[in-house]
Parts: C-alpha cells; structure tokens; sequence
C-alpha cells in the first residue's frame, strides 16, 4: 500500500511513487506495458478488473505481473522516519532497517502483562509500571482464611472479599478445565483418526507382503520343479541293442596312458596291440570292477588270460599272477585281475 511521504527526509521523486496510492512504491511490480504500482495496489485490481490500472490494454492477469528488483532496491535505501514519530521516536534509519528499528524501539506500544489492568503503555515505561504503579500486582495471600493472592490496588482499597474471590476462582478453574477437557477430546478425536490411517496403511502393507511372498512361492516352485526334471533327464542312462540284447550303455571311461613316466589321464582313443600308442589300460575282473577274467588253463600254472579293456580283447598275460603288473600282447604292462574264485 505504499509509504507515506511524510516519512522521508527530503523531496521524492515522482518515478518512485505508486499512481495508485500515490505514495512511496513498496514491493514493486510492473505490467507488461511497462507501468509500476505498489503490489498491494495492483494486485487487487488486477484481480478484479483483468486490466492495467493505466487502461492502455486488454486483459491482464495477475501472473503476467514482474517484480521491478532495482527499483525496490533503490527505494530501499532512502531515509525513513520510525514509525512511532509521533509517540516521541526521532530516529531516522533507511528503510531496508526500519523492521529491524521497530522491533527494539523504545516508543512501540505496549500492554501491561497482569491480568486485570491491560493498561496502554511504551514499551520503555512497561517495566516500571509493573513494578511500581500497576494495580493488578501480586501483594501476597489473604490473611483470613481463603489464602487467595491478594493484589495491591485489593489491598490497598480494602475491598477483598474471601467468598466472592472464592466463587471467582473456582469459575476460572472451571473454565480452564473445560477448556482443557475440549482439547483433549480434539487431541483424542485427531489420535484416533490417525490411528485408523496407520492401521489400515499396515494392513495394506502386510496384504502386499503376504502376495509378494506368494508370488515368489510360486517362482520358487517352478524353478524347482523345472530343475529335478532336468536333474532327472541328465541322470537318465541311455540304452542301446548289442547283440539283440538291451543292454545299459555306460559311460565312456578314459583310458590311463603313461606320460614321462607316471600315470595320466588322456582323452585318446584305443590303439592297436603292440603300437607305442599303447597305454596303461586297466582291464577287468574282480579287482578293476569291470570287463571279465578268464579261469587259468588247464595243467598250466601261469599264463592267465584276462579281458584287456584298453585293446577290448583277450591278451596272453606271460607270467602274469593275480594283481600285478605284466606285459600283455600289445608289449606294454597291464593289471592283471583276480580269476573267479582266486580270492
């Protein structure tokens, strides 16, 4: 609503006054034809006639309105009287300090604190009226039985009575219980419904979970299930016909092949008796677990005949006994395997 001219120590230019209130601009604002009012002035206005103030255009709303920064910051530094001038304040400060002046000024209006006096005072004379002249000061308790406090202008003018000071302050206990039975009943009214809202969002809460958890159930089972099928389908053993009789195929095993003088693992396939390709293969019988042992010949007592898996052919063992190592046919040793019965 602008600042009164009064107020400002010397002349003030034109270009810094509202057309509205024709005062001093505070909180400038400008339409977009370019004129300048007092935002308390043109907003009102604005809203209620949709134009410039100036009439020089059509519509105008209030969001098309800007805020002039260095124009208020030039009004902001001019020397303002205080407020309170007429109360006895002579200070001049500028203006961006005068809310700062204002609320430690010594001539600001001021009321009594006690209860009962309410008296219009400056806030420089309100600590001495207290404790001096206010009538409404405690004076301690009646002596006469109702141990009321006592005031000084009561004391002073002898005019206390116990019975209508007792009916008084038990009227004000009871307004001030009533008044905190009300604001408890709206506390508890706002509890309550607050404890509804928390109830039901835990609710939902715990509905979600307890789907999530099924929805996760569900996966789990499947890919559970999904995985023993393919467990299973892995640990199938294939069959195949040899010899017109159905029999399990077994996995292939590697053979066992010498290299630089110790035992290895090789992926090659079977060579040839007497090739030097020709390894460590175990062959069967009681003692390997695989392939078959033929019984020694009759009347003969070496030579025993085995199953060499390696050359998966029988081979003369020559001098072979059960579980040692000998030379087969093929011209490299093999293990030979218990005969039936041997044990």
């Amino acid at each position: 609503m602008g600042f009164e001219l009064d107020r400002f120590e010397g002349d003030v230019d034109p270009d810094l006054k509202c057309s509205l209130c024709h005062k001093v601009l505070e909180d400038p604002l400008t339409t977009p034809c370019g004129h300048v009012f007092c935002a308390g002035c043109v907003l009102p206005w604005v809203v209620q006639e949709g134009c410039c103030p100036a009439r020089c255009r059509g519509r105008l709303s209030a969001k098309e309105l800007n805020h002039v920064l260095p124009l208020k910051r030039l009004i902001l530094k001019l020397d303002i009287k205080c407020a309170h001038a007429a109360r006895g304040c002579g200070q001049v400060v500028k203006l961006q300090q005068l809310s700062e002046h204002l609320e430690r000024c010594d001539f600001a209006p001021a009321r009594c604190p006690h209860a009962g006096c309410g008296q219009a005072l400056l806030r420089r004379d309100v600590e001495a009226h207290v404790r001096d002249a206010c009538d409404a000061r405690p004076a301690g308790r009646c002596p006469d039985g109702c141990g009321l406090p006592l005031t000084h202008g009561e004391r002073r003018a002898g005019g206390h009575c116990c019975a209508r000071a007792l009916r008084a302050h038990n009227g004000a206990l009871q307004a001030r219980l009533g008044a905190l039975h009300k604001a408890f009943k709206k506390e508890a009214l706002r509890a309550g419904k607050r404890e509804k809202s928390l109830v039901a969002q835990l609710a939902a809460a715990q509905l979600e979970l307890q789907m999530t958890a099924l929805r996760y159930q569900k996966k789990f089972t499947e890919y559970s299930a999904r995985l023993d099928s393919l467990s299973r389908s892995v640990a199938a053993p294939t069959t195949g016909k040899v010899g017109g009789v159905l029999e399990a195929r077994r996995a292939p095993s590697l053979p066992l092949q010498p290299a630089l003088g110790a035992l290895g693992v090789l992926g090659r396939p079977p060579q040839q008796p007497g090739s030097p390709e020709c390894g460590w293969g175990p062959w069967g019988g009681r003692l390997l677990g695989s392939g078959r042992t033929c019984p020694p010949p009759t009347g003969q007592a070496g030579g025993w005949r085995g199953s060499c898996r390696r050359h998966a052919r029988e081979h003369s063992l020559e001098g072979a006994q059960p579980g040692q190592l000998r030379r087969c046919q093929g011209g490299l040793p093999s293990q030979v395997a218990a005969a039936p019965g041997a044990a």
